[in-house]
């Protein structure tokens, strides 16, 4: 059996090989706060971590050790191999997978980009299976991490099609919705977004409810699929 050690080498050594600064080039522009990688592609990375699964076939507990050392990598290929070897190990999930990596954010999960896909590719199977109920969140949103308070949001999308009534996730995301951060606005504005698409009235309820005191983003994002009359409803009145 591989060491986790000895997988984190053989991961960064492959980016090595076939890092590409035009990539790098191509895709900083999407990362306000930087974007320090190889430049691998992700068919290139997808490649490599089905020969990782099929030719070593490492289990969970290896495959959580490797992460926890390329979390702390600062190129961005690093963070996104363990999210997809996690992500291929979902079998091996328990609620103590869960807590493992609600401890990444103090490691090394630091854009957008990776906690997004952490939320639809993994968090959101431990919801939808119901490994955790969407309450084992509850501290994420007095995190320090502003990607972590993103992850809340992020996290219960796919949950909405679960229920009809969103009344509870409206509560749950409340104490975010006058959330310094930006990251976290847009995260917030995206779940509203996704849940006026399938209960319109039950979201607008709510919208209202903070349309003069929370951050204008959010509304930006809530709104963005509504007609031009409907959205006028949420812009904030002049004092």
């Amino acid at each position: 059996m591989i060491t986790p050690k000895a997988l984190c080498t053989d991961l960064i050594a492959y980016c090595q090989t076939h890092a590409d600064e035009a990539i790098v080039k191509k895709y900083s522009r999407y990362f306000k706060e930087g974007y320090d990688a190889y430049g691998v592609t992700f068919p290139l990375m997808e490649s490599k971590v089905r020969s990782v699964m099929t030719e070593i076939s490492p289990d969970l507990k290896t495959v959580l050790a490797a992460s926890r050392l390329l979390l702390k990598g600062t190129k961005y290929e690093e963070t996104s191999f363990a999210l997809m070897m996690v992500k291929a190990l979902k079998k091996e999930y328990t609620p103590e997978t869960f807590e493992e990596i609600g401890r990444w954010f103090g490691i090394g999960m630091s854009n957008w980009a990776h906690t997004d896909a952490l939320c639809s590719e993994i968090l959101s199977f431990f919801l939808l299976k119901k490994i955790v109920d969407y309450t084992a969140l509850t501290e994420w949103r007095k995190s320090s991490n502003k990607f972590q308070r993103r992850a809340v949001p992020v996290a219960l999308i796919k949950l909405l099609k679960e229920r009809d009534e969103y009344l509870e996730f409206f509560q749950f995301i409340e104490p975010l919705m006058m959330d310094t951060a930006r990251e976290v606005h847009q995260g917030i504005g995206w779940f509203l977004r996704e849940a006026w698409k399938k209960q319109p009235l039950q979201t607008e309820v709510f919208l209202l409810k903070y349309k003069d005191t929370a951050p204008r983003l959010i509304f930006q994002y809530a709104t963005e699929k509504m007609a031009p009359a409907q959205k006028e409803r949420f812009r904030r009145e002049k004092k």
